[in-house]
């Protein structure tokens, strides 16, 4: 009986904070890229504004130009959807939805500073961007410098990536991918 009421309770939380179901489903192409696993990212307190960030669940799939991004709860709840295409930037949440002009935008509206989304497609395959400049980190065969961020791919073979940016405001990103089947 206390299984069946804690199964219950379980549910009804999850019915709501779910995102309601996918009106058009994003359209996969044989060569996008495909990942799950969990991320964290962490952007710091500026001139008075508190620290914003999270951790959830995700699944990406797509590219820069096209692609869907699911973010949920460790039980297993949607918290969110993102959807893009080269007309538009669609985000889904339990209590509305929204459209902005770019991926910049919504990461920007959301954290309160953009994230280099399109870059992220490639540093999540151990790479850097071929769309702009890198360094090698000194001493650091394993990570590169790009858009501000020093990405460390030390850990890759792990699963997992690290990108900081030192600028401000100082954001930190943290990707633990699952293994691949």
């Amino acid at each position: 009986m206390r299984r069946a009421l804690a199964l219950c309770a379980c549910m009804a939380l999850a019915a709501c904070v779910s995102v309601p179901p996918q009106p058009q489903p994003y359209q996969a192409q044989a060569e996008d890229l495909r990942l799950s696993g969990r991320l964290s990212v962490q952007v710091a307190a500026l001139n008075g504004a508190r620290a914003q960030g999270g951790n959830a669940g995700f699944e990406l799939q797509g590219s820069a130009k096209a692609g869907q991004l699911e973010l949920s709860t460790p039980l297993g709840s949607l918290l969110a959807r993102a959807r893009w295409s080269g007309s538009e930037v669609l985000l889904q949440t339990p209590s509305d939805e929204r459209r902005f002009d770019d991926l910049d935008a919504l990461t920007r509206e959301l954290l309160g500073e953009a994230i280099p989304i399109a870059a992220m497609f490639d540093w999540l395959m151990g790479r850097p961007w071929p769309q702009a400049a890198h360094l090698r980190r000194p001493g650091d065969e394993a990570g590169f410098r790009q858009l501000g961020w020093e990405v460390d791919l030390s850990r890759y073979e792990e699963g997992l990536i690290l990108a900081r940016r030192s600028t401000e405001p100082e954001a930190t990103l943290r990707v633990r991918l699952d293994p691949k089947p």
